[in-house]
């Protein structure tokens, strides 16, 4: 059982941002609009969230900070996609090569500065338990809050009056219009609340995962976000698993090489992208898997009628 707590442990960390991107991509897509640009707004969070906490010593500070980066980068793409009806799919690539570069140049003299990691909440009582313990009760306030992001997530979508708004417009817009719905307000927040999402997955990288900037540390977390919604079918319980399957993955190629199995380096440290592709092969094999759930009008620009 020592190797598995830990494996399992790590498994739940490494799964944690990208359940806040995924999920914050879930809402976007769900009202209509698709944004290619997490990669981009990721990286934007975790320079802005590490050069913040750095700054002023409060990792609260740097979430807010990430995710304040993370919706700034969303407005600029709802502009452009919304209001001046670019290309999603353009635009949103171009969002991640310009959240690339930025974080590049600000995060500059950043690069190799440590900062102490967000530490773990400690349970009187249910930390101590043995293996338990281990397992449920020794995380950062982040992980445990992941988990409220998709409860409220899931409730959203299927209980609230806003939720069943959000997913008509996703749905059929001119339909929503002509009833009155505001299918621009509706689809900005929604834009908005995935970059703030993205925002925060990129500060937890580097506040949390790895405490420290380092250029480009998404490592293409972000493309695997947007892998994971269409893996869960746009459905928040399955984009979660997805999360910790993917999150395994990636920590057994790490526990792998520690163990020196005899796998080459190179094979194990493309098994998280390669689960990747093999599942949305699977996955899209069968296109009513994809159909049943999908938003009609996802990537599709809309435009009021005068």
């Amino acid at each position: 059982m020592n190797p598995i707590v830990p494996m399992i442990a790590s498994t739940v960390v490494a799964a944690t941002p990208l359940i806040y991107a995924a999920l914050g991509e879930t809402i976007v897509e769900k009202a209509g609009v698709l944004n290619l640009g997490i990669e981009g707004m990721m990286l934007i969070g975790a320079v802005a969230g590490f050069a913040a906490t750095l700054a002023t010593g409060s990792d609260t500070v740097g979430f807010m900070a990430a995710a304040g980066a993370g919706v700034a980068l969303s407005l600029a793409f709802g502009f452009l996609t919304l209001n001046l009806q670019t290309n999603q799919v353009a635009t949103g690539l171009a969002l991640t090569l310009f959240g690339i570069g930025l974080s590049a140049f600000v995060g500059h003299n950043l690069a190799g500065t440590p900062l102490p990691p967000l530490p773990p909440i400690f349970i009187p009582g249910l930390s101590s338990i043995p293996i338990v313990g281990d397992l449920l009760f020794r995380y950062d306030i982040m992980v445990y809050l992941s988990l409220v992001l998709f409860a409220a997530v899931e409730w959203f979508l299927i209980k609230s009056h806003a939720g069943l708004t959000l997913r008509a417009i996703g749905e059929s817009p001119s339909v929503a219009h002509a009833i009155g719905k505001s299918v621009l307000t509706t689809r900005y927040l929604a834009v908005m609340f995935g970059g703030a999402c993205a925002g925060i997955a990129g500060a937890y990288l580097s506040l949390v995962q790895t405490p420290m900037w380092v250029e480009g540390m998404s490592a293409g977390k972000g493309w695997i976000a947007l892998a994971l919604v269409v893996f869960g079918t746009w459905k928040p319980a399955r984009v979660v698993l997805g999360a910790y399957l993917f999150g395994g993955v990636t920590q057994f190629q790490l526990f792998a090489q520690g163990f020196g199995l005899p796998i080459p380096t190179e094979f194990l440290s493309m098994l998280p992208y390669a689960a990747t592709v093999v599942v949305l092969v699977i996955i899209c094999r069968d296109p009513k898997t994809i159909l049943l759930n999908q938003p009609a009008s996802l990537g599709i620009s809309f435009h009021a009628a005068a």
